[in-house]
């Protein structure tokens, strides 16, 4: 095949995730290193009013690699992890069709073959123009590894930034052509990998919820036919509460009143109807893919 997809036997749709995460304590998504100093990642952009606005950033990079090592570390039967029942890992990927992890994420394997992701990662830009915080840490984590054996060695005080608790931040996964098994792989990455975002510790993000009815601020599209409006937030927005309430205005058009829209060749889970589909595959990747091997 041209593309280098094999004919299926399961029908191929496309599937959206739309999400708002929030920091439940300080973050450190590192970035570069300054002298005594390690940077998070921010994003400068101008807002639509013209102000000049610097935000922090979860780079969609650095979530797709998490989602990938979830996969590659999840236990599988047997009391081994996917990835080595797979043969497959970071940088050594195996670009097999089949695998449950190359399926949808892609791989590579340099001079040989290449596999292209079907899964592709947006957003991160923060809502809240919140600047990073600063705190002083004791020894650089390099240096006490070197240094081990030089007890006459002070340690070296450095700083490292910090995202403070409590930002926003507007994520989208986007799958083409990829079928409900593929799918669940998917589905079971995104959940798994949120109390594992971040470097170092701590680590760990949460879907936010709207907060008047606790509703996740989470939507599933399953769909040939795009339909709807995409709740992606713009990065001029800086007020939380004009992100939550645009958010649920987008995922609910044309339908105001319920978590469920169905049209022609569209469907869309919104909220804890979303949350609960997202579970629902979860466990059938666990079902039939992790308790299979």
């Amino acid at each position: 095949m041209p593309t280098g997809l094999a004919k299926s036997d399961d029908k191929r749709l496309h599937f959206d995730i739309y999400s708002i995460l929030e920091g439940s304590q300080e973050l450190y998504l590192g970035h570069e290193v300054q002298v005594n100093v390690n940077l998070v990642e921010t994003v400068k952009l101008t807002a639509n009013d013209g102000r000049s606005l610097e935000k922090c950033y979860i780079s969609p990079t650095k979530r797709r690699g998490v989602e990938r090592r979830c996969l590659i570390w999840a236990p599988v039967k047997g009391g081994v992890l996917l990835g080595d029942a797979q043969e497959c890992g970071i940088p050594n990927t195996c670009a097999k069709p089949e695998c449950p992890i190359c399926a949808p994420y892609g791989g590579l394997q340099a001079g040989k073959k290449t596999l292209i992701g079907r899964i592709t990662h947006g957003g991160g830009v923060a809502v809240q123009e919140n600047y990073p915080i600063e705190k002083q840490r004791a020894m650089h984590p390099a240096i006490i590894a070197n240094e081990l054996s030089k007890k006459e060695e002070k340690p070296i005080p450095f700083k490292r930034q910090y995202n403070q608790p409590g930002i926003l931040y507007p994520v989208y996964n986007h799958g083409i052509s990829i079928t409900d098994k593929e799918f669940s792989s998917v589905a079971y990455a995104f959940l798994d990998a949120l109390p594992r975002i971040g470097a170092g510790n701590p680590k760990g993000i949460a879907i936010a919820e709207e907060p008047n009815t606790h509703t996740p601020l989470l939507v599933v599209d399953r769909y040939l036919s795009p339909r709807g409006k995409r709740p992606i937030i713009s990065p001029s927005v800086t007020n939380p509460v004009t992100a939550v309430e645009d958010f649920m205005r987008l995922a609910r058009y044309p339908e105001a009143e319920t978590d469920y829209i169905q049209q022609s060749n569209f469907e869309r889970w919104i909220g804890n109807k979303a949350l609960e589909k997202l579970q629902e595959c979860s466990s059938q990747f666990v079902d039939t893919v992790l308790q299979e091997k």
